[in-house]
């Protein structure tokens, strides 16, 4: 990668030409009795710099979400007593299908945005989104925090990826 003048002594400049960053914002509605969850928003707002294609942009954009939202409530991986991974087919791991796409979607481009060091301006977008959807699991937690409120169950709990309904169900006592 050609350099974008980042100095290893001082510890300043850029490292990286096509660095990105987004911010997220999820909300979900969760079933205390199932364990089941639905997420009804997303907002995500996307630096790319300027953008060569937005359409394939936001695309790309949304498909990295969804891919971290099945890893953060999804992708369990299971294994036997003798260490053989026993989901790894569709019958027994579980990722994200249509129907989990978020019911309202609104991902922004971040306007006036440029790279002088990217291609025409661009910067790179990748799988970095897939991070965003750690808000989708921050949500849940919120929502278990808030029924133990309810119920007068205050204090620390421990959530596990990925938030299955199973852990969910666990955390939310009658």
């Amino acid at each position: 990668m050609p350099s974008c003048g980042y100095d290893w002594e001082t510890g300043e400049g850029r490292t990286w030409i096509y660095y990105t960053s987004g911010a997220a914002c999820s909300e979900v509605e969760v079933d205390i009795i199932t364990g089941q969850h639905v997420v009804r928003r997303v907002d995500i707002v996307m630096d790319v710099g300027k953008s060569l294609n937005p359409a394939i942009d936001i695309g790309q954009i949304e498909g990295a979400f969804l891919q971290g939202y099945g890893l953060y409530t999804m992708e369990e991986l299971k294994f036997d007593k003798n260490g053989r991974l026993t989901t790894r087919n569709a019958m027994g791991y579980k990722i994200p299908r249509v129907t989990n796409v978020p019911r309202q979607f609104n991902v922004t481009l971040l306007k006036d945005s440029s790279n002088p060091y990217g291609v025409y301006s661009a910067k790179g977008i990748g799988e970095p989104p897939l991070l965003l959807a750690h808000t989708v699991a921050l949500a849940i937690r919120e929502a278990i925090q808030a029924y133990r409120k309810d119920i007068n169950q205050n204090g620390y709990f421990q959530l596990n990826y990925p938030v299955t309904p199973d852990k969910i169900r666990a955390l939310c006592p009658k």
